[in-house]
């Protein structure tokens, strides 16, 4: 089963993060350099584990939110604005593509991302239809 990994944290008051790329779902905050191949000598554990597991089939930090836009269709028009969909205190900071035999396995590795410790994971199945 396939399962969508949102990586979400509260953002301080006074600025949004800036947006780093790196092959990692853990925002600019918790770590400056988490890619096992940039050659430095950080490592991100979480990460090293679930793509050495094979469990990880996709995964990646996205930009501030305030590079997002949200689009709607409504009797006809298309309307655009600025931001997130929502208004929360939460921002989705990354996500990962999880393959695992069940929802309790997703979950035991969502709780060992390092963002857990200080915002939240929302581990979400693929649509069966």
């Amino acid at each position: 089963m396939k399962f969508m990994m949102f990586v979400c944290y509260t953002p301080a008051p006074e600025a949004e993060p800036a947006p780093e790329p790196a092959d990692t779902a853990a925002p600019a905050a918790a770590a400056t350099d988490e890619s096992a191949d940039a050659g430095g000598d950080d490592s991100f554990p979480w990460l090293d584990e679930v793509m050495a597991s094979g469990v990880r089939l996709d995964g990646d930090r996205l930009a501030a939110p305030s590079a997002a836009k949200t689009v709607r269709m409504r009797n006809g028009q298309k309307l655009v604005v600025d931001g997130p969909f929502a208004e929360t205190k939460e921002v989705i900071a990354g996500y990962d593509v999880l393959e695992c035999d069940t929802l309790e396995e997703a979950i035991e590795i969502a709780s060992r991302h390092p963002v857990a410790e200080f915002g939240m994971i929302e581990v979400r199945p693929f649509w069966v239809g």
